[in-house]
Formats: structure tokens, C-alpha cells, sequence
């Protein structure tokens, strides 16, 4: 009895010491080579392919930011989940705050926005990496009205001004709008 547990030992031992290289190789921690051309091309990224792209994408995110505040002005919703698809802080406050004071004041957006941005500046080799915009935003009908009535704000007259914004890269892949403002002091 004693040589049959002896011998299921041995081979229980043997089985795990054969199973260890096995273990080892799929640890997930080794690098494969790849053949020299393809790393080659891995590492040479065409710089005017990668600045239209991240042209594309601030743009794409300033528009964005434009239509979910615009969505979220008409519904006087300060916590609107499309604003955080789009901004960032500090602007994302900015415009929640914004957003909220006009909700307790009883009043709501209205109305058409027009854009035109236009791409300033590109920064990819900043940390983060920036895009800056600028933009003759047309206001003229779009209005800030009281809830009720729907009659103007006094002093809440549109107008076309000359708009800037700063879209940044995130860690984790999306630009979003951190930053802008209107110059209202710069028509356009």
C-alpha cells in the first residue's frame, strides 16, 4: 500500500515539474518579434495624417458641445448627460453653472445657433495635446426667454462675436472641449 501512494506521489511531482515550462511560456509576459519592416511602418506616422485627424476630432468635439448645450439650454437641465460627452472643466461647470441660473431665474434658451469654426493652432506634441478654435459665432436668434412667456431677457440680445475654445486630448482617446469664451467686445 505504502509503494502505491509513493508512486502516485512520483508521478504527481514528475507531472508538475513537466507542466512548469508550459506554465511559464503562456505567462502572457513574452515579446514576439516581428519582422523589421512592419515595425518599421508602425513607427513612421505621416504627421499631416495624425494633425487632420486631430483637426477632425476637436472639431467634431466643439460641435458637439455646441448642440448638447443648445439641447440642454432648451431643457433648462444643468446635469444633461450629452454636456459630458463634449466638455470638460473647467468649461463643463462653467456651463452647467450657467445652464442652472438661468433655470432658477425661470428662464431657457431659444432658438438657432450658427458656427463656422475654424482650426487655429495644433499642439500635438504638447502634454496634453491641444487643438485651439475659433469661431464667429451668430446669436441673433437665439435667445435667452423667460419660461412662461417666452419674451426676451432684457439684455440677453444676440449678436455675431468672435469665439474661441481649446479642445484637449484625454488619456483616454477623447478631445473635449475645456475651454472657451465669447468675445463680445470683438464682433465679427
Amino acid at each position: 500500500m505504502r509503494g502505491r501512494q509513493l508512486r502516485r506521489a512520483a508521478i504527481c511531482l514528475l507531472a508538475a515539474v513537466a507542466a512548469m515550462p508550459v506554465t511559464a511560456c503562456a505567462s502572457g509576459r513574452e515579446t514576439v518579434e516581428r519582422p523589421t519592416a512592419a515595425r518599421d511602418n508602425e513607427q513612421r506616422t505621416d504627421p499631416d495624417v495624425e494633425r487632420r485627424a486631430a483637426e477632425k476630432a476637436a472639431l467634431d468635439a466643439y460641435s458637439g458641445y455646441l448642440a448638447a448645450s443648445r439641447t440642454a439650454g432648451v431643457r433648462s437641465d444643468p446635469r444633461a448627460p450629452e454636456l459630458t460627452r463634449f466638455l470638460a472643466d473647467p468649461l463643463l461647470t462653467r456651463v452647467q453653472l450657467s445652464i442652472r441660473d438661468a433655470k432658477e431665474h425661470g428662464a431657457m434658451r431659444t432658438g438657432t445657433l450658427k458656427s463656422d469654426p475654424t482650426v487655429t493652432a495644433v499642439s500635438l506634441d504638447a502634454k496634453p495635446a491641444t487643438v485651439d478654435i475659433q469661431d464667429c459665432l451668430d446669436t441673433t436668434g437665439y435667445r435667452l426667454v423667460y419660461a412662461k412667456n417666452k419674451r426676451p431677457v432684457p439684455g440677453s440680445g444676440g449678436g455675431r462675436h468672435l469665439s474661441t475654445a481649446t479642445a484637449t486630448r484625454y488619456p483616454d482617446g477623447r478631445w473635449l472641449i475645456n475651454s472657451g469664451t465669447t468675445h463680445r467686445d470683438q464682433p465679427c
